[in-house]
């Protein structure tokens, strides 16, 4: 016994000094590997079990049961019987002595190693595992230690991890489903026992205010139901053991029900008790506000605990903690809070199965009608609360739980539950309203408007399904749509809802790139448009109401522009007027989006049946453009400049911004009165085209020149109307481009859209008319001035080829070069998938700018940012006018870039991950993507080299390292190589084929085939999950397309390295993510000649495998059915993985020396 005290207070000092703060790393190593060695010794669990059963130190305590927990999941193979036998005995004894003693997280941890003991043993040697947990829930005083253990076992037992076989983890589930009843019904027992007991005592005292909450109450939820009154007792005071109890219920019943299925186990009693302790949450008894800590074990109360006393216990009020286990009442509000949010916990695990056998339907229906009694309590207004105030004063995290069951069952059963008479859908959408528009969060607010979004989702399906009932079904709903919109609206206006308005960030953007008001209105305006798309006419008759109002107050602006010495003012300056004018702006900018947004409800089928309200609201945004623009109110001093400034600022630019909307409806107006009366359609263009030209300017901030230039491309590529060209403002944005000294002052995304609408509105065709009206060779000539104006300066550059020598003004030429390329780039993307005609043109302007570019590329071979905005040019080029090039100029371009990109060169660039180097071989790699899928000959005398790039230049230099981008472009060109230019390697004519057979297809190039399908197995073998993904979607598009398996090369020399490498990466879950393709994959692969796999590969597959034995071999082979459908086989490939896996890991954990038999 020395030796084993002697060790305890050895292990303890160690355990001291590892967590002690002055020792070092290099010490706590090698503390650490003493432990480790100590626990690797056959026996050393004896030393463990008397180090727990004599110390007080936590640390030596949690490392005796990392022991024992290694001891069972990892070496219990090995562990002699005798031995067993002694840890199941001695474990629990020490769990059933000593749990009231211990820290709950060694007690936790103790529990979860004899739950362990149990998954490895019961019930063939740990037979009365399972009881034992079942009485210790019946017997009262171990009831708590009981239902721990019960947890651990759902936990550990149900969905456990890859340490069993499959055979066994199918055993412990059916196991555990034989004890749900039982199990369900001893939970149902305790929460019934404790809420009844509780509430005999709680009923004595005189009647509180909560006990008439029946009545009004229940409305038509509960008619007659035996629920109401159930539901209307008064709620039980608990105290601190029940409370604890009925936690550890709820958290065993939340877990099963995470993995039982819906079955009539889960009884009508259960459920209602479930719902009884759901109430906990809406309970506003205790006063003050919850501490944050609901989930901490509460062993104080807060000193505020005013004179609440419980009834029954007539114990005074206290002014502090008390010591011992009875505490005072307001202590345990938070822990009542959370009885309430473990109940609604269960619920929502319910809820969110969508599989709901028949029989269970009732008991759905059940649910519904007991959460929407909660529901109405939580929204039902009296004289001491406001619902918000009520809602606030709730916990959190129960507030949440109800959204998210309102959340389930608006998206899963409420389409089951809508027909019930029983049901009333119209009276939950009232209450719902309330709870969304009382929510006390901004971000419980947004969850609120997801649940109406998908409720006006499922109506909008469900009508376009049922169009013969569309009324009925519409005007069922159409009240609480009418509500619905108008609140959503109030909400969005200042008018309306200042204070929590200005609480929203309208600064930080978040990781969907903006800010908190952004997302605000936005999902405010999803649902405004939704209910647009239900309900258009009557949304429109609400909207533009208000937007009118608004309007006016900005076009009654002007009577208050005084100008002054130093330039023109708004004369406003009283602060309740300038707060007000604040909020109309506010308002204002948001209404323009809400109308912009509705665009899409005027074009198509309805334009016709809505063609008034739409030119009603084009006209008066045009209206607003203009006077924005005439009196440039951007311009203004203001007596709030950082306030008032950027209002008038936002307003103008969304006023722009909701006109472009209404392009598309623009342009079906252009196409309705093309050979009528044009006058009004000419009149809104031209006015909008005088509201965006002064606003060109690089003296106009940048958002509202932006919002201009978009406008403009809009109108220029959507609208397309013949005259633009010859309005007196389009000129003149024309001169202003192609003035070199005004064009440049312009910032850089402004100058690209200005070009590309001008651009644009030189090529593309117009809409409705024959070719012989087009004007190409005027609008051709016209064009080839605009882009020589536009490159004037770069095409000068072409004359500076030695710069080499010159280093002066560098600078400016590299920016001259990025900024025209941008242009250029730009207006070829924007035109690449017009017609041919259009690119013709473009091709022609372009011509001596793409000579430039081809001359200047050398050069700059060794300027990374220069090579690789050249690279972005020529990819679009080539994406878009490769016909046009030509194919002798293309065969230039890909051999200077080939001579360019030597192996020295590539290497250079590739070894900067990251970097413009990097980039700019990414950029060659996709240009010579587009080169190899061009059909016909034209560049097929180009494969040899271009093959010959990728493996024996780029390929040497990725292969061994990560250069994940580079890589991932290097086998996209691979396998565009291969699908596109099949007949390069297979020439096999289709007759040919017929009268050989597919068996001795002739194959050309075989050297670079293999090649390439060697480079796709070894990315197979490399850890970029994202490489591996890609490419094993490539081989299985070949098969799917060409049939890559299937030729006589691939089958006979690669299939089977292929298998293996996939079943080896499954095995060692290197990328877990990718499990369904790559068993898919493998399915693809051994269906091509099964007979082969189960005879040959298989055997030869679990011979060459590592760490198990012959027995365990044979055990491996059989489980593997010889089935020849997809969900078997993969079923059989899963299995072989797991158990292969466990196999090894038994194997790894016996002690040397053992003999199995």
């Amino acid at each position: 016994m020395a030796s084993e005290e002697a060790s305890l207070r050895a292990l303890e000092s160690l355990m001291t000094e590892f967590f002690h703060s002055c020792t070092t790393n290099e010490r706590k190593r090698e503390i650490e590997e003493l432990l480790n060695n100590f626990a690797q010794q056959i026996g050393a669990w004896r030393y463990c079990l008397y180090f727990l059963s004599n110390t007080r130190n936590e640390y030596v305590m949690m490392y005796s049961l990392t022991v024992f927990e290694n001891l069972v999941n990892k070496m219990w193979l090995g562990v002699p019987s005798q031995d067993k036998m002694e840890i199941r005995s001695c474990l629990p004894k020490l769990l059933l002595s000593e749990h009231k003693a211990l820290p709950y997280f060694i007690r936790n941890k103790l529990c979860k190693v004899i739950v362990d003991i149990g998954r490895q043993d019961w019930p063939m040697f740990y037979h009365d595992f399972f009881t034992n947990t079942l009485q210790l829930i019946q017997s009262p005083a171990m009831a708590p230690l009981g239902l721990i253990l019960l947890k651990t076992t759902s936990e550990e037992l149900a969905c456990p991890r890859e340490d069993l076989s499959v055979a066994r983890k199918d055993e412990l589930r059916k196991l555990l489903l034989e004890q749900v009843p039982t199990v369900l019904s001893l939970l149902t027992g305790i929460l019934e026992t404790i809420w009844d007991k509780h509430s005999v005592t709680a009923a004595t005292p005189p009647p509180s205010p909560t006990s008439g909450e029946s009545g009004e109450l229940l409305g038509s939820l509960l008619q007659g139901s035996v629920y109401s009154k159930l539901l209307s007792q008064p709620i039980p005071q608990l105290d601190e053991e029940s409370l604890q109890l009925c936690s550890l219920a709820l958290e065993c019943l939340a877990h099963l029900f995470s993995w039982i299925p819906l079955s009539t186990s889960i009884t009508p009693s259960l459920l209602a008790t479930i719902f009884h302790f759901a109430r906990f949450g809406c309970d506003l008894r205790g006063r003050g506000k919850l501490g944050p800590s609901i989930y901490s074990s509460s062993s104080s109360s807060s000193s505020s605990s005013n004179g609440n006393s419980t009834g029954g216990t007539g114990a005074p009020p206290s002014s502090g903690p008390i010591n011992g286990s009875t505490q005072p009442p307001a202590a345990s509000k938070a822990d009542r809070a959370r009885l309430g949010v473990l109940a609604m916990t269960c619920v929502n695990e319910l809820m969110s199965k969508n599989c709901v056998p028949l029989d269970f339907e009732e008991y759905l229906l059940r649910m519904f009608q007991q959460t929407f009694f909660l529901l109405q309590k939580l929204t039902r207004e009296n004289n001491a609360h406001t619902i918000k105030s009520r809602l606030e004063e709730l916990d959190e995290s129960y507030v949440e739980k109800f959204t998210d069951f309102l959340r389930l069952f608006v998206s899963v059963h409420l389409r089951r539950i809508e027909s019930n008479a029983q049901f009333p859908v119209v009276e939950f959408l009232a209450l719902l309203f309330k709870y969304t528009f009382h929510q006390p969060t901004h971000e419980g607010y947004f969850a609120c408007l997801d649940i109406w979004a998908i409720f006006l989702d499922y109506l909008t399906t469900k009508i376009k399904s049922r169009l013969a009932d569309r009324d009925s079904v519409l005007n069922r709903y159409k009240d609480a749509l009418v509500l619905l919109l108008r609140e959503v609206l109030n909400r969005i206006q200042f008018r309306y809802n200042q204070a929590q308005l200005e609480e929203l960030d309208d600064e930080t953007l978040d990781d969907d790139q903006q800010t908190e008001w952004q997302r605000y209105l936005r999902q405010s305006l999803e649902v405004v448009a939704k209910v647009m798309e239900l309900l258009p006419s009557h949304a429109f008759s609400t909207l533009f109401p208000v937007l009118q109002e608004n309007l006016d107050v900005y076009l009654g602006l002007q009577q208050y522009i005084v100008t002054t010495g130093t330039g023109r003012r708004l004369n406003i300056t009283a602060e309740n007027d300038c707060r007000r004018l604040h909020c109309a702006l506010r308002d204002l900018s948001s209404l323009l989006q809400a109308v912009g947004r509705l665009a899409e409800y005027f074009i198509g089928d309805v334009f016709a049946a809505r063609f008034n309200d739409a030119l009603t609201v084009v006209e008066r945004l045009v209206e607003v453009t203009c006077y924005g623009s005439q009196i440039s109110l951007y311009d203004l001093e203001t007596a709030v400049p950082s306030v008032l400034k950027p209002d008038l600022i936002d307003v103008h630019a969304q006023s722009l911004a909701a006109l472009q909307a209404y392009t598309h409806w623009l342009a079906q107006f252009y196409s309705e009165v093309q050979r009528q009366n044009q006058a009004r359609f000419v009149s809104l263009i031209t006015s909008t085209m005088d509201a965006t030209a002064p606003l060109i300017s690089a003296k106009v901030p940048e958002k509202l020149l932006l919002s201009a230039c978009h406008l403009m491309v809009s109108i220029a590529t959507t609208v397309r109307p013949v005259f633009l060209v010859t309005v007196p403002a389009v000129q003149n944005i024309f001169n202003l481009i192609t003035d070199h000294s005004l064009a440049r002052r312009l910032p850089q995304e402004a100058q690209v859209l200005v070009c590309r609408a001008l651009s644009n509105m030189l090529l593309l065709p117009w809409p409705n008319l024959p070719e012989s009206e087009q004007q190409w060779h005027t609008r051709s000539t016209n064009h080839a001035s605009l882009l020589a104006a536009l490159t004037r300066n770069y095409r000068l550059l072409r004359g500076t080829a030695s710069l080499q020598q010159r280093r002066v003004g560098m600078e400016d030429m590299k920016a001259e070069l990025h900024q025209t390329l941008r242009v250029l780039r730009d207006i070829v993307a924007s035109i690449s998938g017009e017609a041919t005609k259009s690119r013709q043109i473009c091709y022609q302007s372009l011509q001596e700018s793409v000579q430039v570019s081809l001359t200047l590329f050398p050069v700059f071979i060794h300027q990374p940012d220069v090579t690789d905005e050249m690279l972005s040019f020529f990819l679009t080029l080539f994406q878009g006018l490769r016909v046009q090039m030509g194919v002798p100029f293309t065969e230039q371009i890909i051999h200077t870039f080939l001579n360019m990109f030597t192996r020295e060169q590539l290497a250079a660039s590739i070894l900067q991950e990251g970097s413009a180097g990097c980039r700019v071989v990414e950029k060659f790699l996709k240009i010579l993507q587009v080169v190899v899928q061009e059909p016909g000959q034209a560049f097929k005398p180009f494969l040899p080299s271009i093959i010959s790039l990728c493996m024996e230049q780029v390929y040497p230099i990725v292969a061994e390292r990560s250069s994940p981008d580079v890589k991932a472009e290097m086998f996209e060109l691979l396998y565009q190589v291969l699908h596109h230019n099949w007949r390069y390697f297979f020439k096999t004519s289709v007759l040919a084929s017929v009268q050989r057979g597919v068996s001795e297809e002739p194959m050309e190039n075989e050297a670079q085939f293999i090649a390439a399908m060697q480079a796709f197995g070894q990315s197979f073998l490399q850890p970029d999950i994202h490489i591996f993904k890609q490419n094993l979607s490539y081989l299985e598009s070949l098969n799917s397309k060409h049939k890559l398996y299937h030729k006589k090369m691939f089958r006979t020399t690669m299939l089977f390295h292929f298998i293996n490498v996939l079943l080896q990466v499954l095995v060692h879950r290197s990328h877990d993510l990718l499990q369904d393709e790559i068993a898919l994959a493998v399915y693809n692969m051994a269906s091509v000649d099964f007979d082969s796999f189960y005879s040959a590969f298989m055997p030869e597959f679990l011979n060459s495998c590592q760490g198990v034995d012959a027995n365990q071999r044979t055990v491996l082979g059989r489980n593997f059915k010889m089935e020849r459908d997809l969900p078997s086989f993969t079923q059989s490939v899963h299995r072989l993985v797991n158990d292969l896996r466990y196999y090894r890991l038994c194997n790894g954990s016996l002690p040397p020396g053992t003999v199995k038999l």
